[in-house]
């Protein structure tokens, strides 16, 4: 407490809290009513955790230059780094607060009553949620951080204030770092609580548990034979934990098989809701598939084989009985997602199918567990609904998916492409006979690589020795051996489909509908 003299008056005037520690107040404030939060979203009817919600909303809102961006940066880390940058910015905002209320208390409380109000039309604007629960959530929020900041700050969050200097409250940093410690101790239990709710649905037990059944129509490719022995090249099929993903969901959801169920609804005779035992029961298929994501640039990691089983999707839309005019498909996942592609193509004899096994097991969480849809030949941002939990029959322009109003072609046929696995780029080579490999892909019906080639240094085309064709809709492994003279050299390689079309030589972004071009790799021989 330090005095002030006017004139013959003196008078008591409590000095601000230091700059520094109020900025730390409101960041633990905000940690504080964050966590709460992120409880309340969890269990809270209706309300949806602040963090994921206000992560969809960016999502959703975001520029297409910024999204893409985003998945070209950095990948399938895409979405941590989103939550992560979000949490930053609210922790700065929070700061901004407590400095903000460090004079003016009432402005600094309510900058975290406008936090609250973000977060609250972010949940609303989630599918799923309530304006009661979104409500109630977002109310219990802004409550408990105007009372942390006040507390942090020194003064008692239930008395009205005094106006009188003398009883203006003291600030001691001893009191300011017991605070502070206990505020930031409770929100670690808190944040422990929230991810105990998360874990409540125990998928890998839950999958370890479940056994798929033979299917009754194996898929047919002959491995052995159609594997290329080269140390580096792609494998025939890509292992579950490396298989790329590519999603809209910020947290992956944890669904109990016991609990869901598969609707078919929408422009069909006979609408179903199918448990996950009565899908399993019905006949299962296997096909080796090739999927990729239209993100995916020229040579990149973006796409993957697979062996998958699952119910066809013909089979279950002769059950419903499609409408007639119902011309496109839409699937919906858990997590908001939509992908509509035309129904012709889940009738045209394609193994296209809902998905409950990856590889010889249970869908993996990351995958889509316990269903998801996998059509071949087309990109999965119109197709590979994962989580699912509804399909949908509706008119072809009656329904955009989500990717649709944002900047990608409606239609999403995967092209024609191959990659060089073997050697990486900008590796050094031993300069004579150089062995090249990799992988190439055209799925769809009547498609499938029936030649790849091989330049170096943009000169004449060598075709290539082919791998065994697990089927048309799966990659084949390739080789050749070509002729190095020492220095720098550019090997290129392009693709060649079942209806003799050669691989599109123009390089094109990804926008609107996926990238083309030949893939090279720069080696050095020596």
């Amino acid at each position: 407490m330090t005095t002030v003299t006017t004139g013959r008056t003196t008078t008591a005037v409590q000095p601000p809290l230091p700059a520094r520690a109020a900025a730390l107040a409101g960041i633990a404030a905000g940690l504080g009513a964050l966590v709460v939060g992120e409880v309340a979203g969890r269990v809270v009817p209706g309300a949806a955790p602040p963090l994921v919600a206000v992560g969809d909303t960016v999502i959703r809102l975001a520029p297409p230059a910024l999204r893409d961006g985003g998945i070209e940066a950095f990948g399938t880390a895409d979405k941590p780094i989103l939550l992560v940058t979000i949490a930053v910015v609210i922790a700065g905002l929070a700061a901004l607060a407590g400095m903000l209320a460090r004079l003016h208390p009432r402005e600094g409380e309510a900058a975290v009553a406008l936090l609250g109000a973000v977060a609250l039309v972010a949940q609303l604007a989630k599918a799923g949620t309530t304006s009661a629960g979104g409500l109630c959530a977002a109310a219990l929020t802004v409550v408990v951080g105007i009372v942390l900041l006040r507390a942090l700050m020194g003064r008692v969050p239930w008395r009205a204030p005094d106006p009188r200097p003398e009883a203006a409250p003291t600030w001691s940093r001893r009191a300011f770092i017991l605070r502070s410690s206990v505020v930031i101790a409770v929100a670690t239990v808190g944040g422990t609580v929230a991810q105990w709710l998360d874990g409540r649905v125990d998928v890998d037990r839950i999958r370890a548990l479940r056994v798929l059944r033979p299917p009754v129509r194996p898929a047919p490719g002959d491995v052995l034979g159609s594997t290329v022995d080269v140390p580096g090249i792609s494998p025939l099929f890509t292992p579950n934990r490396d298989f790329y993903r590519i999603d809209t969901a910020l947290v992956v959801p944890a669904i109990d098989p016991e609990t869901w169920s598969l609707g078919i609804t929408g422009m069909v005779d006979r609408p179903l809701s199918l448990t996950y035992d009565e899908l399993l029961a019905m006949p299962q298929f296997e096909a080796d598939i090739t999927m990729q994501c239209v993100s995916n640039e020229v040579g990149g990691e973006l796409v993957g084989n697979a062996r998958w089983q699952g119910v066809l999707l013909k089979d279950l839309l002769e059950i419903a009985g499609v409408q007639r005019g119902a011309g496109q498909v839409v699937g919906r996942s858990v997590d908001d997602f939509t992908a509509g592609f035309p129904t012709e193509v889940a009738l045209d004899g394609r193994p296209a199918m809902v998905a409950l096994g990856m590889n010889g097991e249970p869908l993996p969480q990351l995958n889509g567990f316990p269903a998801r849809l996998v059509v071949p030949g087309l990109y999965g941002y119109v197709s590979a609904t994962k989580w699912l939990q509804a399909i949908e029959l509706t008119t072809w322009e009656g329904f955009d998916g989500f990717w649709v109003p944002r900047g990608w072609s409606k239609l999403g046929p995967v092209k024609l492409a191959s990659r060089i696995d073997v050697p990486r780029d900008s590796s050094t080579v031993a300069a004579g006979s150089v062995v090249v490999a990799g992988v190439a892909w055209a799925p769809g019906p009547k498609r499938g690589v029936v030649k790849v080639e091989v330049s170096v240094d943009d000169g004449d085309w060598t075709e290539a020795d082919l791998g065994g064709a697990l089927s048309q809709d799966a990659w084949r492994q390739w080789r050749a051996t070509v002729e190095l003279a020492p220095g720098q050299h550019v090997l290129k390689v392009r693709a060649t489909d079942r209806t003799g079309v050669v691989q599109d030589a123009s390089r094109r972004a990804q926008r609107p509908d996926g990238a083309t071009g030949h893939h090279g790799v720069l080696v050095v021989a020596r």
